[in-house]
């Protein structure tokens, strides 16, 4: 299966996604793909606003030019939601044992190519969810990051990191910004107990480098004690949508004409 997981975020994902199936009577034929996208699939540039094209991605203002080659991003606590606490759970079952993809942390290489990467298929309870949630994690001294900074070491008090061009010099932007996310699945995603419900988290990175202006903003001048590290964190926060997305084309299926 394609998936912009390293191998040791996959492998801590599958054994925490079969540890969620404990919480209540394993589903037969159920299953949820989530799949991970920065940039839809086939979109045109906006008049007057950056443009980009291909992969690695390339964006303009007119004055400046950024190119980003790799955004990596912690990620913990994976949630997909009920939108009401289902019958099948059993009258001890509290309403957190009855979510469902929670794992971590692990390392999210996010994908710059247009349209949605698959990165896991797991069987769930049928049911409507309603809610998505997920934590940008920052690895740290405690003890439920030792095995995950064992081995991405690097990642030792960094949540996120882009790399590129800005233009044409290379910049590493690192941030230790950790942010909860709740990310509304509307309408929800149902899922049926015959076949497999696809949604889509998708990252909008050509929105964390701007201005207020909609101008490109020196990716460099955004680390740690920049004076542009509010402006991108707020950015980066505002940046994920997810929505019910079945053919894998990084758009919301209900917002397509």
């Amino acid at each position: 299966m394609s998936s912009p997981l390293r191998s040791a975020g996959v492998m801590a994902l599958a054994v925490s996604l079969a540890a969620c199936d404990s919480a209540g009577p394993a589903a037969s034929g159920a299953a949820v793909q989530l799949h991970v996208a920065t940039r839809a699939a086939a979109l045109a540039p906006s008049a007057g606003g950056p443009q980009f094209s291909g992969a690695p991605v390339e964006y303009t203002d007119g004055t400046n030019t950024l190119i980003i080659e790799k955004v990596e991003m912690v990620v913990r606590e994976v949630e997909l939601k009920r939108s009401e606490y289902p019958s099948q759970c059993d009258s001890t079952a509290t309403e957190d044992q009855c979510e469902e993809l929670e794992s971590g942390p692990y390392l999210l290489d996010l994908p710059l190519s247009g349209g949605a990467t698959s990165v896991v298929t797991v069987d769930v309870m049928p049911g409507t969810y309603d809610e998505f949630e997920f934590k940008v994690h920052t690895p740290s001294s405690d003890p439920e990051d030792a095995a995950f900074l064992a081995a991405h070491p690097t990642f030792d008090g960094v949540s996120i990191r882009v790399t590129g061009t800005w233009n044409g010099a290379p910049f590493v932007y690192e941030t230790d910004h950790g942010a909860e996310q709740e990310l509304e699945l509307n309408p929800p995603l149902v899922v049926t107990d015959a076949g497999t419900a696809d949604f889509t988290l998708f990252v909008d990175i050509g929105t964390w480098f701007r201005a207020g202006d909609n101008s490109l903003i020196d990716p460099s001048s955004a680390n740690n004690g920049g004076p542009n590290e509010s402006t991108v964190e707020t950015n980066i926060e505002n940046s994920f949508q997810s929505f019910e997305d079945e053919d894998h084309d990084g758009h919301d299926d209900h917002s397509e004409g």
